[in-house]
């Protein structure tokens, strides 16, 4: 192979490398396609970026290497982070609580933006191993004293993370005595491989609680959640009623979803079923 042809594999590599890493995967037939080569060459390339590290082969094609991660940003790092995407989420979210049930916020920015949603939703009493989310309702409730149909806040108590979650034995015990109807759960990561994860072990548990105690599980998950993965996994999708996301989600992480619970996207129409039935 002259230098010349070399050459021209290396771009084809990094060509095919800024594919996956963009779509989050292709396929052989795709990349065939696209690059005017044959099956064979598509392939070689494939098993040549996969000894390398940088991609992982699947049947059919190819998707990014995930790497666990381990760190956790903390509250203010993540609020400002797809502050819109959030907003929106929020406020798809928020017809799911019905007034009068009882509801879990977890921790994270996602649920802090919904609970800024349900303060006009009546007789709810909500769970909450959030700090932030706890607050939310509290300043609510002292700039409109004896508000008729005002929530009902349980705080779980518990060891305090860096994203302002309460965690640990005591929380655990205190959730696993509860039930609810609707579970609202922000997520650091959301993948087919490892489900719903954190960089937290703790908050993993916590979570893994929360879950177990609730009568449906709506995670609330910017597109960006997609495809990342924790140190820790606490639920599979197969235990994820509905996802409420934004527009920004690909089509293939939709298609994917779609195979395992509801999935709502903000300003969207709504295939699913009807709130009523969460």
């Amino acid at each position: 192979m002259s230098e010349n042809q070399n050459l021209l594999a290396e771009q084809r590599r990094a060509l095919i490398l800024d594919e996956v890493r963009r779509r989050g995967g292709v396929r052989v037939n795709e990349l065939t396609r696209k690059l005017g080569v044959s099956d064979m060459t598509v392939r070689r390339d494939l098993d040549a970026l996969a000894r390398q590290g940088v991609l992982e082969k699947v049947h059919g094609g190819a998707v990014p290497v995930v790497e666990a991660s381990s760190h956790e940003p903390g509250f203010e790092a993540k609020s400002g982070l797809e502050l819109t995407a959030k907003e929106d989420i929020a406020r798809a979210a928020a017809p799911l609580a019905a007034p009068g049930t009882a509801i879990a916020l977890s921790g994270g920015t996602t649920t802090y933006a919904l609970a800024q949603q349900l303060l006009d939703v009546p007789d709810l009493t909500v769970v909450t191993n959030s700090v932030r989310v706890a607050d939310v309702f509290h300043a609510a409730q002292r700039t409109a004293a004896n508000r008729q149909g005002a929530a009902t806040v349980v705080l779980t108590g518990g060891v305090r993370t860096p994203s302002d979650s309460l965690v640990g034995p005591v929380a655990d015990q205190a959730i696993a005595a509860l039930h609810f109807d609707v579970l609202f759960l922000g997520v650091h990561g959301i993948s087919p491989e490892a489900g719903l994860s954190t960089p937290n072990l703790a908050e993993a548990e916590t979570n893994r609680r929360l879950v177990q105690s609730a009568r449906r599980v709506v995670v609330v998950a910017d597109h960006t959640k997609w495809g990342t993965v924790g140190l820790s996994s606490f639920a599979a999708l197969d235990q994820v009623d509905t996802l409420v996301t934004d527009a920004g989600l690909p089509v293939e992480a939709r298609t994917e979803i779609s195979e395992h619970m509801r999935l709502l996207v903000a300003g969207e129409p709504d295939s699913g079923s009807d709130a009523a039935d969460i």
